[in-house]
């Protein structure tokens, strides 16, 4: 079903890829006026994701792809866990005093480990072998859990106009560059095949969008429950 998985990303040039690091880097520590701009859309996704713990400051979670930990800015949680393998994004961050286990992969998490929730913001379309981690994030959840994924609507005509006139113009203006490079080589997964593979190992999904529907909106936020376990194990131990 998943014949496209494990993906393989775009070679591209390693001076610009270079260049191009660097800039992804001070986006996602917000250290450019097109990324701070971006930001303030992207509160949308984190709010989302912490609605489940707004009253609520018990829940254990995961965080996967933890970036510079900025998401804490919304959750009242105080078991907090995550996943970050770009150590250089969360070293000296204010919030990791708020964080127990690191972990540069979740296949490192030990199997009698679980979590009342399991988030993620703008991660999943980063992911080689997505069916894998969704697979893993089934394993892992305490029983009545929730996985709470926000991305960007990859894919879209949309999604693609909004980076290419903020981050995509900034970027140019820059260095003459095409910061397409990095998407291609970054994104390797559209929202559409992301939430194939959610349906495929939750029973119960629930999406919602910042805009209007699939094809006009800018992010998607699925909340997911009943994993079904049976269908990860299996996948996994032929994976």
């Amino acid at each position: 079903m998943f014949e496209a998985f494990p993906k393989t990303r775009p070679q591209v040039d390693e001076e610009k890829l270079k260049r191009l690091y660097k800039n992804y880097e001070q986006n996602r520590l917000r250290k450019t006026m097109a990324s701070r701009l971006a930001g303030f859309a992207e509160g949308w996704m984190h709010t989302k994701v912490a609605a489940d713990v707004k009253n609520d400051a018990t829940k254990s979670t995961l965080e996967i792809g933890a970036g510079s930990l900025n998401h804490l800015v919304y959750e009242n949680g105080k078991m907090y866990d995550i996943v970050e393998p770009w150590k250089k994004l969360w070293i000296g961050s204010p919030f990791l005093n708020r964080i127990g286990n690191k972990y540069d992969d979740i296949n490192e998490l030990p199997s009698t480990v679980t979590y009342d929730r399991i988030i993620s913001i703008a991660t999943f379309e980063h992911i080689l072998d997505l069916p894998g981690l969704v697979a893993k994030t089934c394993l892992h959840l305490s029983e009545n859990g929730c996985l709470r994924v926000a991305i960007p609507n990859e894919g879209s005509f949309i999604w693609t106009a909004c980076w290419r006139l903020t981050t995509g113009l900034e970027y140019f203006l820059k260095t003459g560059e095409d910061y397409g490079l990095i998407m291609k080589h970054e994104h390797v997964n559209t929202a559409n095949e992301t939430e194939q593979v959610l349906k495929y190992f939750y029973g119960d999904v629930k999406k919602s969008v910042f805009g209007i529907n699939n094809v006009l909106a800018i992010y998607r936020f699925y909340e997911c429950r009943l994993p079904q376990i049976e269908k990860a194990s299996v996948y996994l131990k032929q994976s």
